[in-house]
């Protein structure tokens, strides 16, 4: 898809982010127990509009792809990254990602870290990312996630 644009959230906009969220999210064939148990976790409040750590992705005015960034010691963390179920496999997730990598190697981070939906977890290790393990779910207790992860730099500088 030619005509994306990757800009800064707008004020306002975070009602409309988080039902992009939600939508993309049920997606992988969640019930409406369980998305309403990652609405939380899964919704913009105005204090995450950080443009530096949040991007939007909009087609003809319309948008339709997240992806949201926030540091975690000396690594970044993958937070969102959802796009619009109807424009799923056409290259936005992955545009948006490589903004989350190139963010996160601007700051400095030595890997980019994704706690990723099982349903997910294909897409970013097609995008080279790699398994590193485990972590409980932020929404429902008992459940547990893959943890993946982008290395950007060698740590030795090599």
């Amino acid at each position: 898809m030619t005509n994306v644009l990757l800009r800064p959230a707008r004020d306002g906009e975070c009602g409309e982010i988080s039902a992009l969220c939600l939508r993309s999210k049920a997606v992988w064939g969640y019930d409406a127990a369980f998305l309403e148990a990652c609405r939380a976790e899964l919704s913009i409040q105005p204090a995450d509009l950080d443009p530096g750590l949040l991007r939007v992705a909009e087609v003809d005015g319309k948008l339709v792809g997240v992806v949201q960034i926030a540091p975690e010691g000396a690594d970044l963390h993958l937070d969102k990254l959802f796009i619009d179920p109807g424009i799923l496999r056409t290259g936005i997730g992955r545009r948006l990602l490589d903004w989350a990598v190139g963010r996160a190697a601007e700051l400095g981070a030595a890997r980019l870290v994704i706690d990723a939906d099982p349903g997910a977890a294909d897409f970013y290790r097609r995008m080279g990312a790699t398994d590193a393990g485990v972590v409980a779910s932020g929404s429902i207790p008992g459940r547990f996630l893959p943890r993946l992860e982008l290395l950007l730099a060698d740590p030795a500088g090599r």
